[in-house]
């Protein structure tokens, strides 16, 4: 069965920082491309980050561009999203999902997705 399950969400002051993880199982972790994404109050789904296979290459919206960093450790089938200077505009909740390839930006039809972790960046 597949699962990618995101932990380490919580409450943080702004400035703040917050590593988010993902915890994935029952597919080849090693061979897919890994997203995280978030989802605001009253808002769509919107791209935060990418990572490839063999983390080589990485990509970030503009917004947590030099903020955040994603990597993955495949060995223990788990990814990552390190969150420092953090904004209250950045509260959300933030989903990890995969793909066989790589999506640009919004609107990628993901293969799996999880269920989510909640930051919430407020004084």
């Amino acid at each position: 069965q597949v699962q990618l399950v995101e932990s380490g969400g919580g409450l943080v002051q702004p400035g703040g920082s917050l590593r988010i993880s993902c915890a994935a199982a029952g597919f080849t972790f090693s061979s897919y491309w890994m997203y995280w994404v978030r989802q605001a109050p009253g808002k769509g789904l919107e791209w935060v980050s990418t990572i490839n296979i063999d983390s080589s290459r990485r990509y970030y919206a503009d917004f947590v561009k030099g903020r955040f960093t994603i990597s993955r450790e495949n060995a223990k089938n788990t990814l990552y999203l390190q969150m420092n200077n953090l904004k209250p505009e950045d509260t959300a909740l933030y989903y990890c999902a995969s793909l066989p390839y790589y999506c640009k930006g919004d609107g990628c039809n993901y293969t799996y997705r999880g269920q989510g972790t909640q930051v919430t960046v407020s004084s």
